[in-house]
């Protein structure tokens, strides 16, 4: 979406720390190397931009310990998806109070066991997640996620979690009568150029907030989820702009609620790891389909499978830089080394690299940071997970 009279963030270089280990690092590809400053600066620019919010890092778009034992040291708080990302949190000293279960799917068991370590958030968006959260978790803070459509998301979150705001303002009063403090919570989409989908979003939160105060209940939360982007090829609104959508719409939708003692998160992930990394790979192959073809068939050692997860339907488009760049240049189709004919990276999206790309080259995708790690295979086709180092 265009943001009219708004500056646009363009997409920046790799910083110098990683330019200089990129240049003296010859170790077998892929791999992906973070500069962790910029994590630190990512983190103070948004507490700084939506300082009514506490930061909830979502651990699932990076949970590499030296992004953990950073983040724990600047004071943020961490979402988390699983019983593993707790204990993971936990070993890097955060506080469970500190840690909120943020997936809306969790087995019994798990939930009994964070709530044993003393975490005391946890999401919901049906009566079963919230009649085991009664049962082992009595009296933590609960809140009800509710469905956003995801409309200016590059990445939408659509359908699988949350239920319509009439469900959602049923369950928060049952959750209250059950002895939960409760919120509503939402996520308007992964990569959101619309700066606008928060006041959509708040608007349904709104209403279900009404219900749950006409029901003679207080509201404890109000988590306005993630959403805030990385820089990949499109210029994006600078996180200033994201900061002051979000708290005009709180003023606008939600003026009884904010003026109370009201928990408030935003839960970022990509918006502070994405532009921190690299991705290094390998041209394994360069082809053609007949003599005659214009375009050549580009195949890297690191596809679908070994972290480029998001390629699916060729959602997130990352930038590329190779050593031939500035010659001549020709279509390409971008694919991954595996024996999976779903391994193709990029088909429709027109990227053009140079005619001089050769076996052995390498190449790397910026803005590699977030979603690569932990979306590569164990050992598909034998392929080792993707390496990570950090500067």
């Amino acid at each position: 979406m265009e943001h009219a009279h708004l500056r646009l963030d363009r997409p920046s270089a790799p910083t110098a720390k990683l330019e200089a280990f990129l240049s003296a690092h010859t170790s077998e590809t892929p791999f992906v190397a973070i500069d962790l400053d910029i994590v630190a600066e990512r983190y103070h620019a948004l507490a700084e931009a939506l300082p009514q919010a506490d930061v909830f890092y979502a651990v699932k778009a990076n949970p590499a310990r030296p992004i953990l034992d950073l983040l724990v040291a600047a004071g943020s708080k961490f979402d988390v998806a699983s019983r593993h990302e707790v204990q993971m949190v936990l070993d890097a000293g955060a506080e469970p109070s500190r840690i909120s279960f943020g997936n809306t799917i969790k087995k019994a068991r798990d939930i009994a066991w964070a709530y044993e370590q003393g975490v005391r958030l946890f999401a919901f968006d049906a009566e079963e997640e919230l009649s085991k959260l009664t049962e082992h978790a009595p009296g933590a803070t609960v809140f009800c996620r509710v469905l956003c459509d995801g409309s200016g998301a590059d990445w939408p979150l659509s359908r699988k979690f949350g239920c319509e705001p009439e469900e959602a303002a049923r369950l928060v009063v049952l959750a209250a009568r059950a002895g939960h403090p409760v919120g509503v919570s939402f996520h308007v989409g992964s990569q959101q150029r619309d700066l606008t989908a928060w006041d959509r979003a708040l608007a349904e939160v709104a209403y279900v907030a009404d219900a749950l105060h006409d029901g003679g209940h207080r509201l404890a939360v109000i988590n306005v989820g993630g959403g805030f982007p990385g820089r990949y090829q499109e210029a994006m609104p600078p996180i200033a702009a994201y900061g002051q959508a979000i708290s005009q719409a709180l003023a606008d939708r939600m003026p009884t609620y904010v003026d109370n003692p009201v928990l408030v998160i935003a839960e970022p992930g990509r918006y502070l790891v994405a532009d921190a990394g690299v991705l290094q790979t390998e041209v394994v192959l360069v082809s053609r389909k007949s003599e005659l073809d214009e375009r050549r068939w580009v195949y890297l050692d690191c596809g679908k499978f070994g972290g480029l997860a998001e390629t699916m339907d060729e959602a997130i488009r990352y930038r590329m830089r190779t050593p031939h760049d500035g010659g001549i240049d020709g279509p390409v189709t971008l694919a991954g080394p595996t024996c999976d004919s779903a391994d193709v990276l990029y088909e429709k999206t027109d990227y053009r690299l140079p005619l001089a790309l050769t076996s052995g080259d390498r190449v790397e995708l910026l803005s590699c940071g977030a979603y690569t790690t932990t979306y590569s295979a164990v050992g598909f086709n034998g392929f080792a997970p993707l390496r990570e180092h950090f500067v």
